[in-house]
């Protein structure tokens, strides 16, 4: 699946909305790889529909304002409508010096009721650690936001050589199971949560 082209998934009235979002927005970033990879998995699921969140298709200012400008309201526009419509999201994510991107940071603290009451999965990437170290402070900022993190993750250590040239996993079998359970695990949540606040707004 090309992760350019948006919610590419059949339209099921039904179906999870899951917005899956690419953490990075670094020049040479391995991100689409991964998200690639992950994206093809859900969107085999009958009980999702996805849609990508590319971080890099907006130029924000690191500087957040409660009055923001006609142009960073012209960049949020790009984003905030998919957050808002998701039932669900994944993140992923690398590591860098122990911590998640900046550019993700930023996108989360613009944001609040587009997250709550929501579920949040992680793909996570990196050298040894496989970026655990940034989904466990991503865990915090979550909490923040009511939004519930599910247990499990998937994660690829020394992630660029798990794949080949053309963006396919030289192993499956494993991250295959792991994307399974995770997803699994948000689907429960995500309808849980949908029929709750269907009876009952969320009050934070």
């Amino acid at each position: 699946m090309d992760i350019n082209t948006p919610d590419t998934t059949p339209d099921r009235p039904s179906a999870l909305k899951l917005a899956v979002i690419i953490g990075s927005n670094r020049d040479g970033r391995f991100g689409p790889t991964v998200a690639d990879w992950f994206v093809s998995r859900a969107a085999r699921r009958e009980d999702f529909t996805v849609d990508v969140v590319d971080l890099a298709d907006a130029d924000l200012p690191t500087a957040l304002s409660y009055s923001p400008s006609p142009e960073v309201r012209a960049e949020l526009a790009k984003l905030t409508p998919k957050l808002a419509a998701a039932d669900a999201f994944v993140v992923v994510t690398p590591e860098y010096n122990h911590s998640f991107p900046a550019g993700l940071k930023n996108v989360i603290d613009r944001h609040y009721g587009e997250w709550q009451a929501k579920p949040v999965g992680f793909v996570s990437y990196g050298g040894i650690s496989g970026g655990l170290r940034a989904v466990e402070q991503l865990r915090q900022v979550f909490a923040e936001l009511h939004a519930v993190t599910v247990r499990d993750t998937v994660s690829f250590h020394n992630a660029g050589a798990h794949f080949d040239d053309e963006g396919n996993h030289r192993d499956p079998a494993a991250p295959d199971a792991a994307a399974k359970t995770m997803l699994d695990q948000l689907a429960w949540w995500a309808e849980a949560l949908r029929s709750a606040k269907s009876i009952r707004p969320y009050a934070s």
